[in-house]
């Protein structure tokens, strides 16, 4: 398998852990979108969104979307699981991943924070301001889901799905300074993550294209 990255990406280091909680091989494709090569050569003939990260199978087939590829490999490898056992306990690992996936991330990814400074004016305060505000509100719903659902990790005592999401998303919210006091099960399993080789040796810090 080859997966297309770029080594800041959220989505793609979500992936990243996932492929390494499975203890899954595959080469690393960097795309750094800081520098536009997301819309150039093959990737951008392929992935027509023009995003990471990208998956291509053995077969050649392209997978996108950080979640779909997910549950992809979850239904592929089913060992270790990503998603627990039962209806109603996958449905709760999928909303908690769903409250950083689609309610968090998509509104302070790259383009959008590139769009509200280059396409609507805003100066670099302001944009932070904007990322600061809706990191704060989407984690403080999930510190509550938290409270119901986390062992060690975000789903008992296994790291899963959720976690996948959660520990990159935490890492850019750090990166923009933002303030994570009011979030400390968030910040625990955040650090029970990290020391886990899966997320340790994915780290952004540790990627090929780090600079």
């Amino acid at each position: 398998m080859k997966l297309y990255n770029y080594f800041r990406s959220s989505a793609s280091w979500r992936v990243r852990i996932g492929l390494a909680l499975k203890g899954l091989d595959y080469d690393y494709e960097a795309i750094h979108l800081a520098k536009n090569e997301q819309f150039a050569g093959p990737f951008a003939a392929q992935q027509v969104s023009h995003l990471v990260p990208a998956l291509v199978l053995d077969d050649g087939t392209w997978l996108s979307q950080s979640m779909a590829i997910l549950e992809y490999l979850d239904e592929t490898h089913p060992e270790p699981p990503l998603l627990p056992q039962g209806a109603f306990a996958r449905a709760q690992v999928r909303a908690l991943a769903q409250d950083i996936g689609c309610d968090i991330h998509p509104i302070n990814n790259l383009r959008v924070l590139r769009y509200l400074k280059h396409d609507m004016g805003h100066d670099q305060g302001e944009v932070d301001r904007w990322y600061r505000h809706w990191v704060a509100t989407g984690l403080a719903v999930v510190e509550q889901r938290l409270a119901r659902t986390a062992g060690q990790f975000c789903f008992g005592d296994t790291p899963g799905l959720a976690d996948c999401l959660l520990v990159p998303q935490v890492y850019n919210a750090q990166r923009f300074e933002c303030r994570l006091d009011d979030f400390p099960t968030v910040l625990r399993i955040n650090a029970a993550c990290l020391a886990l080789p899966a997320f340790a040796s994915t780290h952004p810090d540790a990627c090929p294209d780090a600079a």
